[in-house]
C-alpha cells in the first residue's frame, strides 16, 4: 500500500509529458496536413493561424477535438478544404470526401437552420450556421471534427454504432 502510495507521484509525473508529447506530435501532423501555423498552446489547447478560417483550435483530451470558424455565413470554398484537410490529419478521413461533406453539412444547416451531423471515414463532423452566443462569438459557420470510434469499443461499450456523440 505505502509503495503504490509512493509511485502515484512518479506515475503522474510521467503521464503529463506523454500527454504533452503526443498533443504535440498531433498539432504537428495538423500543421503539416493543413498548411495552418501555431499561433500559441497551452495544456491540451492549441491554437492555429489558417488563411482560410478565421478560428481553428485543437482541443488534445481526448476524444481530439478540433474547431474551424469563419465569420461569413457563407464562407468560400477553400473554408471547406480546410476542413477536408483537417479531416485528414485528425482522423485520416479522405480528404476530398471530408471536404464535400463539410460542404453538404453547412448547406443542410442554412436550410434547416440547425447542426448538422456526419461522418466521413474515421471522421465525425458536425457544421452549423448562425449567430452564436457561445465563446465562438461572431464565427457564423462553425464546423467541428473528431475522430470517429471505432464500431468494436461502441458495441462493447452497449452503444449503437449509428448512435451520435453527445
Amino acid at each position: 500500500m505505502r509503495v503504490a502510495l509512493l509511485a502515484l507521484p512518479l506515475v503522474l509525473a510521467c503521464a503529463g509529458p506523454a500527454r504533452a508529447d503526443a498533443c504535440d506530435a498531433l498539432a504537428a501532423r495538423m500543421i503539416r496536413t493543413t498548411g495552418a501555423s501555431i499561433a500559441g498552446r497551452q495544456g491540451p489547447l492549441a491554437v492555429f493561424r489558417a488563411a482560410d478560417a478565421d478560428r481553428m483550435s485543437l482541443d488534445c483530451r481526448k476524444p481530439a477535438r478540433l474547431v474551424l470558424g469563419s465569420h461569413e455565413r457563407e464562407p468560400d470554398r477553400r473554408f471547406f478544404i480546410l476542413v477536408g484537410l483537417a479531416a485528414e490529419g485528425l482522423a485520416g478521413a479522405p480528404q476530398a470526401a471530408a471536404t464535400v461533406r463539410a460542404l453538404q453539412l453547412h448547406q443542410d444547416s442554412l436550410l434547416a437552420g440547425a447542426p448538422q451531423e456526419g461522418i466521413v471515414g474515421r471522421a465525425r463532423l458536425r457544421c452549423e450556421t448562425g449567430p452564436r452566443a457561445d465563446g465562438l462569438v461572431g464565427n457564423l459557420t462553425v464546423c467541428v471534427l473528431r475522430p470517429r470510434e471505432p464500431a468494436i469499443l461502441r458495441s462493447r461499450a452497449g452503444l449503437s454504432s449509428a448512435a451520435s456523440a453527445g
